[in-house]
């Protein structure tokens, strides 16, 4: 697989005290990328599954360490194993020939080829990939929105029948998944506002959306114990301000274990590091880089000797659960680095200042 070099002024910025040194981000950055399969796939390590989300979530980071071959690779699997509807299945076996393991179509796993795209384009500058992606990411876009309840609100998945694709839509709404959903919307009309095709449904299709997570929580399944559905609503741009600073204030004591990290469900005594490292991006989003660093620094207990990251950490136990390294967990933590350290594209696609924010419908209903 071809690879570009990387460009030096941005790997200064993925160096922090306490979290990374130059040596570490190398050894992380070559984890990420052993996981990769030649074809540009990035399971969650060799031997398990690939999800549509995580394996985007890869790709970005290596986008950030400058791998860019290595992403762009990983966005080319993706359009080669597009639905036709515009989705992709929920799980790919890790194997010669990428089988579907899961052949549900989850609406946030799909739309969030929206948010690599563009941010490989910022980290690029590469018209001709965005032109090579827009059908792909054209396609995701219209796939989810069809799933958009009255509401606003996204429904969870559609199901698969007979081990086919193509079955009943699940209405019932996730506030996680909507709030990702929300971030995707966002990019994706950023690319069809660069590209001059402007796309008034996605507007108003993202205003809505936006209107139920800020306001109307019972259009979403009940996922309270999740940390995810504490934070994310932040962290997909819908809550803003205070709204958002009070937000992440009622939930900290809850979810926040320090010196350890933040927990993944309540009441286990399981820390995790992607869910740290997306909160770390969520407090860096609302301009508290310091709170951000200091749980970047916190979890550090779950680095690995060959430089990538434990899922999680059960502290009862004193034990590290499950035993595996995940490209996703590592590339949540370049993630978040890179938005500390001010790189570019990283800032643009989570910090949102420059990202169309769509048609928010002017009543209350």
């Amino acid at each position: 697989m071809t690879t570009h070099s990387r460009r030096p002024g941005r790997l200064e910025r993925l160096v922090l005290p306490g979290v990374l040194t130059a040596e570490q981000l190398d050894a992380t950055v070559a984890g990420i990328a052993a996981g990769q399969r030649e074809d540009g796939a990035i399971p969650w390590f060799r031997g398990h599954h690939l999800d549509p989300w995580d394996h985007v979530e890869a790709a970005m980071a290596l986008d950030t360490a400058g791998e860019h071959g290595r992403a762009e690779a990983a966005y080319r699997w993706l359009a080669e194993h597009q639905n036709p509807d515009g989705s992709w299945y929920a799980a790919y076996a890790d194997g010669d020939h990428r089988e579907p393991t899961d052949r549900a179509r989850e609406t946030n796993f799909v739309a969030y080829v929206a948010v690599g795209v563009w941010h490989h384009y910022l980290s690029t500058g590469d018209d001709a990939f965005l032109d090579r992606m827009w059908p792909t990411v054209f396609a995701a876009v219209e796939f989810v929105l069809t799933l958009q309840q009255p509401g606003g609100q996204i429904g969870w998945k559609r199901e698969a029948v007979d081990g086919e694709g193509g079955g009943a839509d699940v209405t019932d709404a996730l506030l996680t998944g909507s709030s990702s959903i929300h971030q995707a919307l966002r990019c994706a009309l950023a690319i069809a506002e660069h590209r001059e095709e402007p796309q008034p449904d996605w507007e108003l299709a993202t205003g809505l959306l936006a209107h139920a997570i800020r306001r109307h929580p019972e259009r979403f399944l009940d996922k309270s114990r999740y940390s995810m559905d504490w934070y994310y609503p932040v962290l997909g741009g819908a809550i803003t301000g205070p709204e958002a600073a009070a937000r992440i204030a009622e939930g900290w004591d809850r979810f926040v274990v320090p010196g350890l990290g933040v927990r993944c469900v309540l009441p286990n005594p399981w820390v995790t590091g992607g869910e740290s490292c997306e909160l770390a991006l969520a407090l860096w989003v609302m301009g508290e880089s310091d709170r951000a660093l200091e749980i970047l620094r916190w979890i550090q207990h779950l680095r690995a000797d060959n430089g990538m990251y434990w899922t999680g950490y059960v502290f009862e136990d004193d034990a590290v659960w499950p035993e595996e390294l995940t490209t996703w967990t590592a590339g949540s933590l370049l993630l978040a680095v890179a938005a500390l350290g001010g790189d570019e594209a990283t800032t643009a696609v989570f910090g949102g200042e420059r990202l169309p924010r769509g048609l928010e419908p002017d009543c209350c209903g």
